[in-house]
């Protein structure tokens, strides 16, 4: 699988599992100049929550999906949620709050294994 693939796949994965969480998914892949949120989501506690996923393949992966999130990278979602929020937030949304999570997907076969950290 190509790397575009592989990361729609683990987009779609981790959307389906935050529905089943109980996650109101808002919005997926939203940009702006300074960066890209892949998941915007209502949390079941009404928080909203800006999910960025990292998806790595095979039994063996190079770096894992939790490396991959650099403090570069973090920065750039903080800066993106905070537009987000900013924007968004008081047009459609009425939420207590706002944070970032990490979802790992690690796609072996036609299995994947999924991890979320809250509030990174």
């Amino acid at each position: 699988m190509d790397k575009q693939t592989v990361g729609k796949l683990g987009e779609d994965t981790a959307s389906r599992y935050l529905a089943l969480q109980g996650y109101k998914i808002v919005e997926r892949n939203y940009r702006t100049k300074w960066g890209e949120l892949d998941i915007v989501a209502l949390a079941p506690d009404k928080t909203l929550v800006f999910c960025e996923v990292k998806t790595v393949s095979g039994p063996d992966p190079q770096i894992s999906g939790e490396d991959q999130l650099t403090r570069q990278k973090l920065r750039k979602l903080r800066r993106t949620a905070q537009i987000y929020a900013g924007n968004r937030v008081n047009d459609r949304i009425s939420s207590p709050g706002w944070r970032i999570d990490l979802i790992t997907i690690i796609i072996e076969g036609d299995k994947a294994r999924v991890r979320h950290y809250r509030n990174i």
